[in-house]
């Protein structure tokens, strides 16, 4: 096939930005990126990119301020020494080679990552499956995405999305299940809210126990009660029924198992009421949504990690799928089931067969027929014979001794696991942990025997594959740093190194994409809807220049396919679907009286996964600066806690120590909490440690939405802050969040004990800042240091502030409450070369002599626009639209995930 129609060499132009794609959400946004040297680069969205047209969320804006070496891991390493990559590669290769010959191949395991490219998922897939001959390959989209693909295997005989992001703007019904999808899927759900804006028919229905940012543009919002989405989903279907909403003739014509599954709805889900009692909602608001859904042709319903993430997360989204088959609201513009994905390359590493229990190109493990043509075509000394362990079990492997070495590429397990100190202590006894990663001085990369520096975003190139199946390009703008080496490269090296050498001769990305390519087609003929066979033939020319292109890609669509399964079609031998029944399922392990509330962890705005990029940016640093623990004013009475001080929080699995928000946004007896902190940010603020590691049967992904938690509040000596310009070295408290500002770094401190001496132990922090470039003695500098000193002992007070030759270094704000002086003032004083006479006044108070000076708590990241900025420009100009207030300050006006909170404040 010609790669004329998918390819513009204008993209590689000298004089032009390089077109790239965004790496975190599945979204897959493009982006234009132009380096700046080699640590930063000019990002904007790029308007031919068909996911976003140009838009790009916080996140994304920000990627170019993320690119610094600091932190990064550059040289291999064994033990902590730096090694060259031939010792590394040989202690690697000989090490499994040795265990695999011992103990057998099942001793060995790698667990890989949605932050891979295509490329490097499909070699690392291959070495496992195809050459050590082990299924002990697993991925972190495990976590987030693998009940969707067990629901859309059961249904349609393969895992597909049928439809794409243009049926969200031509629906008439979106409904978002599990989905806050304003702050994880902003760029998506911005086309949405345009779209409604366009279309005054179009309603928005969210389902989720809380309510959300999204929860504010939506019509209707169910605040169903957690885990009771197979009830809903069953008593909609049951309502088609009675209603008599039914396509009959697709039915006929297309499906298997319906009149089971209608019969198991009607059994399930009797009647409205009896819905409505178990969901926890108001009757008439169900009918509304009932109603809506059955006489609304073009519905398109959406759901994220707050189905996937249970225990019967298959059973949650084949519910959701069932209704779509029975209505034939399938395929067809602006209608049909769909699932978002959480990482950038989830569905591309579903393409190669990165879960435990899948083959490459959409094949079955379980079918010999399959393994012997993947066994072929690879040529492969020793194919897997069946699935290989889940992530969870597969750490429970390691913790038992039955997995001897584990390689771990580009996720943290150590962090984002449930059970996460199980997983560590796994770690801790395995007899060999090889971690490939950008970043040094990580959780995980305390236990490996060996580092290998891989590269970063804006390094590497290939492949990846968005939520609606678009294949898109991530290209390299930006100079190899140190010793770093694409994860392609790294396995192809060691694969050859274990005597696999021809099976891994690799010299680019794009000879593995071809590879991938041609074996998508192999005797396919339209059994397996994927098949990129049409791009099997691209030249190296063709490859670099590939536009983004939604699969499959052959003979029938040789310039891709929006929609699937319209006209059935579907990939069981029989060509149908199937409307499975399901039955609802009680939480794996309900509350009780020793742990009576529910946590329910997930994302907020501006973070992603565990922080190691976007922790780099003090722009998405300050809009959520710690960890919180999101609870109803109920249960804050009940546990005598205060919106704004520290809580334990305690599962049957571990402890954490966050900041308390009272919110009636949040359900009684849920508590809601994000995942991102880790170690190096926060000292108590690991949350995956008390997730419980009950995981759902069909697809082994873990129960992240539903774990019984106690929670209480924490009482410490003494509350406090630090402002330093330079990063200190790590700070011996009870709670420690480090937060990494605008040319300065803050410190969230409390502990249970007060030092003896006050002044002395803050002298001791800056005495030897970690990484200073600036000369910091604790002795006194004649004529250039300044200390301003208050000290309240009765009062448990004590402030202090530390100038040299008249600019900011440090101030100190300790007390025995935790209400302490706002702090984005004080970070704005570091960006002056000399503090004035007036701000050095009021230095101590913690608070400017004008209030115009504090800006406050930042609300648009995009536009650096704090919320102080915000109350008095709506009150001095009369704003009463978000609209105005873009005009007026910017706000809102780039990414549009602000916009909610924004509504917020216009409401007072």
């Amino acid at each position: 096939m010609s790669s004329a129609p998918l390819s513009d060499p204008s993209l590689t132009a000298d004089d032009a930005p390089i077109a790239t794609t965004c790496p975190y959400c599945g979204v897959g946004c493009g982006v234009l990126a132009k380096p700046r040297g080699p640590e930063s680069a000019d990002i904007k969205g790029d308007p031919e990119h068909p996911s976003n047209f140009g838009r790009l969320c916080s996140k994304g804006s920000s990627l170019g301020e993320t690119l610094s070496l600091e932190t990064r891991l550059l040289y291999p390493e064994i033990t902590g020494r730096r090694v060259s990559w031939d010792e590394a590669l040989g202690t690697v290769a000989d090490t499994l080679r040795r265990t695999i010959d011992t103990h057998g191949p099942d001793s060995v395991a790698f667990y890989v990552s949605g932050q891979l490219l295509t490329e490097d998922y499909y070699v690392a897939n291959k070495l496992m499956k195809g050459f050590i001959g082990s299924g002990n390959i697993d991925t972190n989209s495990r976590l987030c995405m693998s009940s969707t693909v067990a629901a859309q295997k059961r249904a349609f005989g393969e895992d597909v999305v049928p439809g794409c992001y243009e049926d969200l703007e031509l629906a008439d019904l979106v409904v978002l299940v599990g989905s806050n999808a304003a702050w994880c899927h902003p760029v998506l759900f911005q086309r949405l809210v345009a779209a409604k804006r366009e279309n005054p028919r179009l309603k928005i229905v969210n389902i989720d126990p809380r309510r959300t940012a999204t929860s504010q543009s939506a019509d209707l919002h169910l605040p169903i009660r957690p885990g009771t989405d197979v009830v809903l989903f069953n008593g909609l279907l049951n309502y088609l029924r009675q209603d008599d909403r039914i396509d009959f003739a697709f039915l006929e014509n297309h499906l298997g198992r319906y009149a089971e599954a209608f019969e198991n709805a009607r059994k399930t889900a009797p009647s409205l009421p009896a819905v409505a009692r178990i969901c926890g909602i108001p009757e008439e608001d169900l009918a509304s949504f009932y109603q809506w859904f059955a006489r609304t042709e073009k519905v398109v319903t959406a759901w994220s990690q707050g189905v996937n993430q249970s225990s019967s997360g298959t059973d949650k989204v084949n519910s959701i799928i069932n209704v779509h088959l029975a209505t034939g609201r399938i395929g067809k513009p602006g209608m049909g089931p769909f699932s978002l994905t959480g990482q950038p390359n989830a569905m591309g590493g579903r393409e190669v067969g990165g879960l435990a229990n899948q083959l490459a190109a959409h094949l079955d493990i379980e079918n010999p027929e399959h393994r012997a043509l993947v066994q072929e075509y690879w040529n492969a000394p020793r194919m897997l014979d069946k699935s290989g362990l889940k992530a969870v079990e597969l750490f429970q492997a390691i913790a038992e001794g039955r997995i001897k070495a584990v390689w771990i590429m580009a996720t943290n397990p150590a962090v984002s696991l449930p059970d996460a100190n199980a997983v560590r202590d796994a770690l801790r006894r395995c007899e060999f942990v090889v971690v490939s990663e950008c970043e040094s001085g990580t959780d995980l990369g305390a236990y490996a025997h060996v580092n290998l520096p891989a590269l970063a975003w804006g390094e590497k190139d290939g492949t990846v594959t968005n939520s609606e199946r678009r294949i898109s390009r991530q290209r390299a703008f930006l100079t190899v740093p140190g010793e770093a080496k694409p994860d392609w490269w790294i396995v192809s090296r060691v694969a050859q190194r274990m005597g696999y050498d021809e099976g891994f001769c690799y010299r680019s990305a794009w000879e593995i994409f071809l590879e991938h390519a041609r074996l998508s087609g192999l005797q396919n003929g339209g059994k397996r809807v994927f098949d990129i066979s049409g791009l099997a033939e691209l030249d190296r020319a063709g490859y670099d220049a590939l536009r983004p292109i939604q699969w499959p890609v052959n003979g029938r669509y040789p310039n891709g396919a929006s929609r699937l399964f319209d006209a059935g079609g579907f990939s069981s031998i029989s060509r149908r679907a199937e409307m499975v029944p399901v039955v609802p399922k009680a939480p794996a392990n309900p509350p009780d009286a020793a742990y009576p509330l529910v946590l329910n962890t997930g994302r907020i705005r501006d973070q992603w996964h565990t922080m190691t990029r976007t922790g780099k940016t003090a722009r998405l640093t300050n809009h959520v600066p710690e960890p919180y623990a999101e609870l109803n004013p109920r249960d804050a009475a009940r546990f005598a806690i205060q919106d704004g001080t520290l809580v334990r929080l305690e599962s049957r699995f571990g402890q954490a120590l966050v900041r308390a928000r009272v919110s009636k946004d949040q359900q009684p007896g849920s508590v809601f909490v994000p995942m991102h902190w880790s170690g190096p940010y926060a000292s108590k603020g690991l949350i995956n440690a008390l997730v419980n590691p009950a995981t759902d049967p069909m697809s082994g992904e873990p129960e992240s939405k539903h774990t019984p938690l106690r929670i209480a509040p924490y009482r410490p000596a003494w509350h406090g802050f630090l402002l330093s310009r330079e990063p200190l070295d790590a700070i011996e408290v009870e709670y420690r969040v480090t937060i990494r500002g605008d040319g300065h770094w803050l410190y969230e401190l409390a502990h249970s004990e007060s030092p003896s001496d006050w002044p002395v132990w803050m002298r001791g922090l800056f005495a030897h800042p970690s990484g200073s470039r600036e000369s910091a003695s604790a002795e006194p500098v004649p004529g250039r240091e300044e200390w301003l000193e208050f000290a309240d002992i009765h009062s448990g007070r004590y402030r202090c502030a530390r100038l040299l030759g008249g600019r900011l270094q440090f101030c100190a704000f300790i007390d025995r409450s935790f209400e302490l002086p706002p702090r984005s003032w004080l970070a704005g004083l570091f960006a002056l070369d000399e503090v004035p006479d007036r701000a050095r006044m009021s230095l101590l108070a913690g608070k400017p002599a004008s209030a115009e000076d504090d800006q406050g708590r930042i609300v648009c990241s995009c536009f650096g626009v704090g919320i102080n900025t915000l109350k008095r420009a709506i009150q001095k100009q009369n704003l009463s639209t978000t609209e105005q207030i873009g005009a007026a300050l910017k706000a809102g006006t780039n990414c549009g995930s602000c916009i909610p909170e924004l509504k917020s404040l216009l409401q007072g």
